[in-house]
């Protein structure tokens, strides 16, 4: 989540700091809201060609393939794919940092993503700045603070009792980050799905930036709920147990592209995205919904706030008093929070997770009384004792239908 000050969102830095949240003051609520991760794509390339967007496949000798639109579309941009894996990725350059809904490409570096690197992912430090954005009460409607609910451990094994919930791991112009994601269903390929829910955040910069790089998710990362020192001589296998699926395409909302900010609420409302995922390593087929066994359909008709029932959130808190390493929930009755009149009410519940949980998926009995993602991770206070995330509209089911659309020729 981003604090209105980053609180969700993972960062690698130097040294293995733990980030918090930005403080901003908030409506009427004097609480600094900090948002968690940072970055989100695009929702405008709806109508990409699906013959374009070939997945990466494993050759007969092992090695990753590029497909061709990846390959042509870093060459539009004067990117070299062989530099590009050697190391080029880690130039921020502002004039060479995509930032366009279009722009988006991730092509698979193999083994980049191992458990050291994973480990150290963190949440945004204490340093980034807050930028003090007033949320007046009398802008749409907020209701009275949620009181703090105490996170709760989801018991090992994970993909037994979170089978949808991993985390999303990317780079950015401040190193190594994480957020929290949630395997979802694809309408075009009905029991194979290959998209992940995550916030904008967490796949592009906002207004300031552009796409973050290396995007991959990892299923039931830390299965069996290592602690933090057990986890440090773990395997891949160990740590990534359904292996480490890699963005080929991600889109968020323009608004999050256009005002999104690291700090603050700006975007919040719009802050959500989805990702459409392919296997690091290749597969015998599978898809990434049949390798784990389940996906979660996306509810864009929730019923309003004052008639849901529960919602329970999931994420890997990494902020202090939390490690990043294990996965936690928070169940409350949502309220209403409003960032701005002309804005979505978000909702807003009581948790205690910190920074990490960004991004992770927010579920609920669906319209048709089953459960079914309504939200995800997106602000949050410094002091960590509540979350909010964006009432899943028009917005967000253009996205997610443009997504699917794109791959719904590709078996």
């Amino acid at each position: 989540m981003r604090p209105i000050r980053p609180l969700f969102a993972t960062r690698r830095g130097r040294s293995p700091r733990r980030r918090t949240s930005p403080v901003l003051a908030a409506v009427g609520l004097a609480t600094a809201l900090t948002l968690t991760a940072t970055a989100c794509g695009s929702g405008e390339d709806a109508d990409a060609d699906a013959s374009s967007a070939a997945s990466a496949t494993a050759a007969g000798d092992g090695k990753i393939q590029i497909p061709d639109d990846i390959r042509d579309r870093l060459k539009e941009h004067g990117i070299d794919i062989d530099k590009w894996k050697g190391g080029a990725w880690k130039n921020w350059d502002r004039d060479d940092w995509l930032r366009e809904a279009g722009d988006y490409v991730n092509p698979i570096i193999k083994d980049l993503w191992d458990p050291d690197r994973m480990r150290e992912a963190e949440d945004p430090d204490q340093g980034k700045g807050v930028e003090e954005n007033d949320l007046s009460g009398d802008q749409g409607v907020t209701d009275p603070e949620p009181a703090p609910v105490e996170a709760k451990a989801v018991p090992a094994v994970y993909h037994e009792n979170a089978p949808e919930s991993g985390k999303v791991f990317f780079d950015s112009p401040e190193g190594t980050m994480v957020c929290s994601a949630t395997v979802v269903e694809d309408p075009a390929h009905p029991g194979k799905s290959n998209l992940v829910w995550t916030a904008g955040h967490c796949v592009h910069a906002g207004k300031k930036g552009g796409w973050y790089r290396n995007i991959a998710f990892v299923p039931s990362y830390n299965d069996d709920a290592m602690s933090a020192t057990e986890i440090q001589g773990a395997t891949k296998e160990e740590v990534a147990p359904y292996g480490a699926w890699w963005g080929d395409w991600a889109q968020t909302s323009d608004q999050w592209i256009e005002q999104g900010g690291a700090t603050g609420g700006e975007g919040a409302s719009y802050d959500f995205a989805v990702i459409h995922v392919t296997p690091e390593k290749g597969s015998d087929g599978k898809s990434l919904e049949e390798t784990v066994g389940s996906a979660l359909p996306v509810d864009f008709n929730a019923p309003a706030v004052s008639q849901v029932g529960d919602i329970t959130a999931t994420g890997y808190p990494a902020a202090k008093p939390f490690d990043g390493e294990t996965m936690y929930q928070c169940t409350d009755k949502p309220g209403r929070l409003s960032i701005a009149k002309s804005e979505p009410t978000m909702y807003r519940i009581g948790c205690t997770m910190t920074g990490g949980s960004s991004g992770g998926g927010w579920v609920a009995t669906g319209s048709d009384g089953s459960p079914a993602l309504v939200s995800n991770t997106s602000i949050g206070p410094v002091t960590a004792g509540w979350l909010a995330g964006p009432h899943l509209g028009t917005e967000a089911k253009g996205i997610y239908d443009a997504v699917s659309k794109k791959y719904a020729t590709q078996r």
